[in-house]
């Protein structure tokens, strides 16, 4: 018995000695000056938990450091990135299921309400896509276009046309503000929530029209429900499909895969960026390096304040309130910002926070 709980002891230091050895060895490689693999690439794990890059709160503004002029495109880091990316999702395939994936009356749960289902309707049947919208498709320079009233007296508009391809969030509007904004809108998307939020939950002929109306203008766009997320808005998906069919509009509908969140979520975690659940600006970003060259990113800023200290409206417009620091929520904007902008000071991308000049 002594033998056996001498052999115990050894075999429990042995352990702990080795568990404290590995942890030394972890703590001095993210202390190494180089970020180098031995391919010669960049580690994009530790490029990710650069604490030389935190952001700090003074005033309600955001004080970081952030290249602005004489940014260029780090072509093999976004080739990393990009290939990091697609050991998690099919980008092609999981920005929307295909018609082959259901059958009218199929029941499926519900991506992050698991103990809730949705039956699929034959609207909803009707609309699903026969291929990816994004099959074999591929843009040299990509906008991604979020909706953060720092975009306000920008002059970016005609910039943001200029790209290739011009990703927009939640069915932003686009015409009253396009010498800010720009109106070319390739990919949007739109949270079942909008219906309720912009267009008054379709209670009268003339929420219904102000909808359809803004839909007829996307032509051959991709617009992009997210309708399998949480129970709650399978009502405004199902009037969303109706009006579409019912006037007969060109935009081509997409609804996300059922793992693309959680793909998306894992990837960023991998890489040390502890999100709750990607925004869907991060969303489009992450999806996007599958499609695009070289992204640059508009309108994303989720701080009251700009760095002069001046207010920043949360959507460039409407008045809505939001406590951008809040952990009641489900994204945590700030961390995304401090990765986005990290990323564009490794050049993996461009983002831009202030007013864009004309060429």
């Amino acid at each position: 018995m002594r033998s056996i709980r001498k052999r115990w002891t050894i075999c429990t230091i042995s352990i702990l000695l080795i568990f404290y050895k590995t942890k030394e060895i972890a703590r001095t490689e993210e202390h190494q000056d180089s970020q180098l693999t031995g391919e010669g690439e960049l580690t994009l794990s530790r490029l990710m938990v650069n604490n030389t890059d935190k952001i700090l709160r003074k005033e309600g503004a955001a004080i970081f450091h952030h290249a602005g002029e004489g940014w260029k495109i780090n072509s093999s880091l976004a080739l990393l990135i990009r290939k990091d990316i697609l050991r998690f999702l099919d980008a092609e395939r999981d920005v929307s299921v295909v018609k082959s994936s259901f059958k009218p009356g199929d029941v499926i749960h519900y991506v992050l309400d698991r103990r809730r289902t949705l039956n699929i309707s034959q609207n909803l049947h009707s609309l699903l896509p026969e291929v990816s919208p994004m099959k074999s498709r591929r843009f040299k320079t990509c906008a991604v276009v979020g909706n953060s009233g720092i975009l306000l007296n920008s002059g970016c508009g005609k910039e943001i046309d200029d790209h290739d391809f011009v990703i927009r969030c939640n069915l932003a509007p686009v015409v009253e503000f396009a010498e800010d904004v720009g109106t070319k809108s390739d990919f949007i998307t739109m949270n079942p929530s909008v219906v309720q939020r912009a267009f008054g939950g379709f209670r009268n002929e003339s929420d219904r029209w102000k909808f359809v109306h803004r839909l007829s203008i996307l032509n051959d766009s991709v617009l992009w429900i997210p309708a399998f997320m949480v129970k709650g808005g399978e009502k405004h998906v199902e009037w969303v499909n109706a009006l579409i069919l019912k006037n007969k509009l060109k935009v081509r509908t997409a609804y996300p895969s059922l793992r693309l969140i959680h793909a998306v979520r894992g990837y960023w975690l991998t890489n040390k960026v502890h999100i709750k659940r990607p925004s869907t600006g991060l969303l489009m970003y992450t999806l996007a390096t599958r499609f695009c060259d070289e992204i640059h990113l508009y309108g994303f800023w989720p701080f009251p304040k700009d760095l002069n200290g001046d207010q920043v409206k949360y959507h460039y417009y409407d008045e809505l309130k939001y406590k951008y620091f809040s952990n009641a929520g489900p994204h945590r904007m700030p961390l995304e910002f401090k990765t986005l902008n990290l990323l564009h000071n490794k050049g993996a991308l461009k983002l831009t926070t202030g007013k864009c000049v004309q060429q």
